[in-house]
């Protein structure tokens, strides 16, 4: 009553409010036409402006209007965004690929502007719960993130680095933005679920390709993705994670859809021999022997048959056997060697010419490339990547910079330990995808991966912030949720 009584007698509603700024609007008739006059110029002078700039391609006319919906979207909910970015990143490439210009050396499109978007929506959320940013975990990435950028300052290739640290800080972002959306048990379940729903469409898309290319036997699945590799390894991160959910007791699942999600796990193993990548297939069976190893012994078994039914499979039996010839001293072309033996003649070509006074922080980020045609004699005018993320961290980035890169995985090990006492299927599952990621690092260039670095840092970073928020719940028990059956661990 007394907080009524203090108001003044008569308020104007809103429909008085409305109407007297209409007024004030409208009289000023000059100004008002002339703002109008003003937007159609600049409209007329920017629409054939971009229409020249993009050319008729249907992709590269949407890249604006596609851009002004993501940033409506981020004003609605930048949560349900990155939930969205998430969920269809994985069917981006061809369309994002459509709208990329090249200005001024670099490529620009919608993609990177998808990229710019992540670190933003991570922003936002540290700047409207600064309490809340996992400074702990964050202190694994500085030296990394600080030296790329030391590394972007001095290195002669700007505008193939500024891509590679973008990318980096894109990684760090889905890191930091998965700390602050999974905060409870549930949070990482849906999590999970997300990633491996992400996979739905891609598989959809990938028998669509089987079938036009069946008797092909050279022939690599690529689905939507932009080479096989990425694939490959997006495909090893999602088989894990099904894999999760087959044997936690933290998901209910009935008989049918327990029966479904191993006929998927099945296809994706499928799709993964299919991508022909032996990278891939070494770290995920690495997966499933520690796996194997802490759970159900029985894998190992079920392993040591693989490699036989793998070899029924043409396009499997001949990347084995590529590897088994061309290791010998004929280098005279990239045909008379395997594909590993011409990456060590690379890796070994751009160590030696390397000087001592670079050893410490390298020649700047994308260096390798930029100088391979001047340090290896068979580049064939071509720039090569090395197809070793750690040879290029030390070209690059020096013996610094790749301590730092590899202080950041030995952290991550470290915290998903701590979840052992939680989850410890989840945690044994995460280290070995962790492991798995450097395994593969010694033969690809896997931090180019955009696509699924993204999901595999959203999934660690999720993780990694699961167990101190469950520890202070006091309604969580550790032993009534236990990873996985007592009757498979052995």
């Amino acid at each position: 009553m007394m907080f009524s009584k203090s108001l003044p007698k008569a308020l104007p509603d809103a429909r008085t409010l409305f109407w007297s700024a209409f007024d004030r609007v409208t009289s000023h008739t000059f100004l008002v036409s002339a703002a109008v006059v003003l937007l159609a110029v600049v409209l007329g002078i920017m629409i054939p402006t971009y229409v020249g700039l993009m050319g008729t391609k249907p992709g590269k006319l949407l890249a604006l209007p596609a851009l002004i919906l993501l940033v409506a979207f981020l004003l609605w909910d930048k949560r349900a965004l990155l939930i969205t970015i998430l969920l269809f990143r994985s069917i981006g490439d061809p369309i994002l690929e459509s709208t990329k210009v090249s200005l001024g050396g670099m490529q620009l499109g919608l993609g990177l502007a998808v990229n710019l978007l992540v670190i933003f929506i991570a922003g936002l959320f540290v700047l409207e719960r600064p309490k809340e940013f996992p400074r702990v975990l964050a202190n694994a990435w500085w030296p990394f993130i600080i030296l790329a950028t030391i590394g972007f300052v001095i290195t002669p290739n700007k505008s193939e680095a500024i891509r590679v640290l973008l990318a980096a800080c894109s990684y760090f972002a889905m890191f930091v933005a998965a700390t602050y959306l999974v905060r409870t048990k549930d949070d990482f379940r849906f999590a999970v679920k997300l990633v491996i729903c992400s996979s739905i469409l891609p598989t959809l898309y990938a028998f669509v390709e089987v079938a036009l290319h069946m008797r092909n036997s050279s022939f690599r699945l690529y689905s939507t993705f932009g080479h096989p590799n990425i694939l490959a390894f997006y495909l090893t991160l999602v088989i894990s994670l099904v894999l999760y959910v087959l044997k936690s007791n933290t998901f209910t699942l009935k008989p049918g859809a327990r029966f479904a999600l191993s006929c998927y796990m099945l296809v994706e193993i499928g799709l993964l021999l299919l991508t022909q990548t032996r990278s891939a297939w070494i770290a995920c069976a690495a997966i499933f022997v520690i796996y194997a190893v802490f759970f159900e012994r029985k894998y190992l078994l079920y392993l040591l048959f693989m490699p036989v039914v793998a070899a029924l499979i043409p396009s499997v039996r001949e990347r084995i056997l590529d590897l088994m010839g061309g290791n010998g001293d004929d280098v005279y072309a990239y045909a008379r060697l395997n594909s590993f033996a011409w990456r060590v003649l690379l890796w070994e070509a751009g160590l030696r010419w390397m000087e001592a006074s670079h050893y410490l922080f390298g020649y700047g980020l994308e260096a390798f490339r930029f100088h391979s045609q001047t340090f290896f004699t068979l580049s064939g005018g071509i720039d090569w990547s090395p197809h070793n993320l750690l040879v290029q961290i030390l070209f690059d980035m020096g013996l610094v910079g790749l301590g730092a890169y590899l202080y950041t995985f030995w952290r991550m090990i470290g915290r998903l330990r701590g979840l052992i006492t939680i989850d410890r299927l989840a945690a044994v599952l995460l280290i070995a995808n962790v492991i798995a990621h450097l395994i593969i690092s010694l033969s690809d260039n896997i931090f180019a991966y955009l696509v699924f670095n993204w999901y595999f840092w959203f999934i660690v970073g999720g993780a990694c912030s699961l167990a101190p928020q469950l520890l202070k719940r006091r309604d969580y028990h550790p032993a009534v949720e236990a990873s996985a059956p007592a009757a498979a661990v052995r």
